[in-house]
């Protein structure tokens, strides 16, 4: 991956306002709000639901193979943990909407071992006791559950953390890289021998397991 910065602008979403979450869809029982001007996310089930009290939202577009994302982020509530699905689509290339996929509700081995492909990178991990003892991201490819990256999470706790945080995932020529507030975490080849040929495109979606709440702002997808 060269260091040149993506230059053309295919989507743009400021996630201000519900109008702005047209087309998107929510798995999971979740909540949506904008109480600062921004995207605010949060389960409506209790912790103690376990798999089942976790959401996805997902946006409606499908984007190509090389490509950057990007928002801002505010961690609100924690413990919990946050994810970002990309280039997902069903097997054998299906559109992730199509209804001939499986329904999904929200536990997370409905997008590792269900009937997706997707890269999924998994920051803000604070769920878990030996999470919080050592923050890392992670990259994983799936179908299946390969982690193939991991690098230090750079994002502090709740009490100390003084939003926005702007993430960031790169995907070009088969590289893809994670960094926030332009710090790398990480950065990994998808040489095609593990969990099959590299993806080529698909949609994104915001992953969040409960307690946690987050907002999301300025979401942009550019390219080369």
């Amino acid at each position: 991956m060269t260091a040149d910065e993506p230059r053309t602008v295919l989507y743009r979403n400021p996630l201000a306002g519900p109008d702005d979450l047209e087309g998107f869809r929510l798995e999971g029982d979740g909540a949506l709000s904008f109480p600062m001007g921004r995207l605010r996310l949060e389960s409506a089930r209790p912790p103690a639901d376990g798999q089942d009290a976790n959401v996805v939202l997902w946006c409606p577009v499908d984007f190509p193979a090389d490509v950057s994302f990007s928002w801002d982020f505010w961690p609100l509530r924690e413990p919990g943990l946050c994810i970002l699905f990309f280039h997902a689509r069903g097997h054998g290339g299906r559109d992730l909407f199509d209804p001939s996929l499986a329904r999904r509700t929200g536990p997370y081995d409905q997008y590792h071992h269900g009937d997706l492909d997707t890269y999924h990178v998994s920051y803000f991990r604070r769920r878990w006791d030996a999470e919080r003892r050592f923050h890392t991201c992670n990259l994983r490819k799936s179908h299946g559950f390969h982690l193939v990256a991991q690098g230090a999470d750079p994002l502090p706790g709740v009490p100390d953390a003084d939003g926005p945080y702007r993430v960031r995932v790169d995907v070009r020529d088969g590289w893809v890289s994670f960094r926030i507030d332009d710090l790398e975490v990480f950065r990994w080849y998808d040489d095609g021998s593990v969990g099959g040929p590299a993806l080529t495109g698909g949609k994104i979606g915001f992953r969040q397991m409960a307690p946690m709440i987050g907002e999301y702002a300025d979401l942009t997808v550019m390219a080369w």
